[in-house]
């Protein structure tokens, strides 16, 4: 087993967000059950670092790379360089066959560290348009994946596998009571799940407090678990807490499983990470992309489970709290509507994500041990 092991070393460079972080867990684990060695490569960001804590089996790296911001173009470039000589100087130490990277700023140094030792290198987009690190590292992988068959023509690869976006194995429909009340709500009454992302979402928040009189008038008996990110938390409580409403409100929870096994429905942004998770729980939302991401691509991501019939979309500059209650009331009082969002959810899920990529990956590194074989042979010198 050791042996084994140690011949499929994998990295995987899931960092930033949780959108790119916990694909790349499902893959670990799909990794790990074949019997390779993991290696997670992601940031300090708090997400990141909550996110892998109680993680089994892998060897967590944290490399110094942060976002690209409008006048933060030095800060980037330092830590690029600085993740860069870290990954660089853990393969010398101890080479991976081969490189995932999950998109994102934790990306690009861990692949171009690989290719200059010689390692496979893989991607995968989650999203309908893909990130401007994925467009340009797909020049160089051996292979890329995609969540949406959209993403392929926009990737410089010819060898690009429609796979769906890795989900972790405990997002599947659940029992609601049991849920609800693992969580501390009421087992019998409906639960709205508000979700931002991992980093939370103050234009969610904001809409959210806006709407609460009018919603706690239309919608008396909803519970409410809310998920605000790290600096909403305080004056999202008050507002639940000024109308006397039953919320668990938290700025980060690890166990979403639970949440969306807990929810009748979700209000959410549109990474494509929580959309393949609402597919995998079967859980109808309505979707409020974040009007400010790349190329907007949170929209297009919406817009497919839309136009599949597993979701709502609402836009943040068009919502007004009449709006919202509006469009939620379908979802929350039918279940007509939500037995049809849920057949939809049911065919946008791709539960075979995380297995196809890893036995890819897996497939790519047994064809390439006998070329390495023979090169080693050939450079063997005579023994007499």
């Amino acid at each position: 087993m050791n042996n084994l092991r140690s011949s499929r070393a994998i990295a995987i460079a899931c960092g930033g967000t949780g959108g790119h972080l916990f694909p790349g867990l499902a893959v670990a684990q799909q990794l790990l059950e074949r019997d390779c060695s993991v290696t997670l490569l992601v940031s300090p960001k708090d997400v990141d670092q909550q996110g892998v804590k109680g993680v089994l089996g892998v060897e967590v790296m944290t490399l110094p790379a942060i976002g690209l911001k409008r006048g933060g173009e030095i800060a980037f470039l330092r830590g690029f360089c600085r993740s860069y000589r870290g990954a660089k100087e853990h393969f010398q130490s101890r080479r991976p066959q081969a490189v995932l990277a999950m998109g994102g700023f934790t990306s690009a140094a861990p692949i171009l560290a690989a290719k200059t030792r010689g390692v496979q290198t893989f991607l995968h987009e989650s999203n309908t348009i893909p990130g401007r690190a994925n467009r340009w590292l797909s020049w160089f992988v051996n292979r890329a994946f995609v969540g949406f068959p959209v993403a392929a023509r926009r990737l410089h690869n010819n060898r690009v596998i429609i796979t769906g976006t890795p989900v972790r194995p405990q997002f599947r429909p659940r029992d609601a009571a049991e849920c609800r009340a693992a969580l501390g709500l009421h087992p019998d009454r409906p639960v709205l799940a508000v979700i931002g992302g991992s980093q939370g979402a103050s234009g969610i928040n904001d809409l959210i407090i806006q709407s609460l009189p009018l919603l706690a008038r239309c919608v008396p008996m909803i519970q409410w678990f809310h998920l605000t990110g790290p600096n909403d938390a305080v004056r999202v409580e008050q507002a639940y807490r000024d109308l006397a409403l039953n919320a668990v409100v938290r700025p980060f929870f690890a166990e979403m499983d639970l949440v969306l096994g807990a929810a009748t429905a979700a209000i959410s942004r549109a990474g494509a990470s929580s959309l393949a998770e609402f597919a995998a729980t079967q859980t109808p939302a309505l979707l409020v992309p974040y009007p400010a991401a790349t190329e907007n691509h949170q929209y297009h991501n919406a817009r497919a489970f839309v136009e599949a019939g597993g979701a709502r979309l609402l836009l943040q500059e068009q919502a007004t709290p009449e709006i919202l209650v509006q469009t939620l009331l379908d979802l929350v009082e039918s279940k007509a509507v939500r037995d049809t969002a849920q057949k939809a959810l049911a065919r946008c899920h791709a539960p075979k994500a995380a297995e196809q990529i890893a036995a890819a990956i897996l497939e790519s590194i047994t064809e390439s041990e006998p070329t390495r074989t023979a090169v080693r042979q050939t450079a063997a010198p005579a023994t007499r």
